[in-house]
């Protein structure tokens, strides 16, 4: 039987994720009560992100040392965005007649294409630091030692 009751959250060592993760988490101040959303997400993402970086002209990819370093600013990215759909939702002026499982879906689909809009902006910005030092520097800082 487990010692995590359903509404507790599961804390997230940091020593077990890996180590481009950890830098970003830190580097942000992601509060820990988003660690294991920032994780979840970046567990599940990693297919779609890495076809997304393999995509890319060598002169983007070599802003960052590696397809680790871009998925993990991709993660965090991604969970500070969903949580802002999450919190902005119950705002949002739905028709009165939606049912709960439309709601449902489109919550789903709304979260989905914002977290889809992340990835595209990381990429637009990595492209643009090909040009501009300051951008670059602001995706190396986060990595250096």
């Amino acid at each position: 039987m487990s010692d995590v009751t359903p509404n507790e959250k599961k804390i997230v060592d940091l020593s077990t994720i890996s180590a481009e993760l950890r830098q970003v988490i830190e580097f942000d101040g992601v509060p820990e009560a988003m660690y294991e959303m920032v994780v979840s997400i970046h567990e599940v993402s990693e297919e779609a992100v890495r076809g997304t970086w393999d995509e890319q002209p060598k002169s983007a990819q070599n802003i960052l040392d590696n397809f680790e370093q871009f998925h993990a600013l991709v993660s965090v990215s991604q969970a500070f965005a969903g949580i802002n759909v999450m919190e902005e939702f119950p705002t949002l002026n739905l028709p009165k007649d939606m049912t709960d499982e439309q709601k449902d879906d489109y919550r789903a689909s709304l979260l989905d294409e914002v977290l889809h809009n992340c990835v595209k902006d990381m990429v637009k910005q990595l492209k643009k630091a090909r040009r501009d030092p300051i951008l670059k520097r602001d995706f190396t800082d986060v990595f250096a030692k």
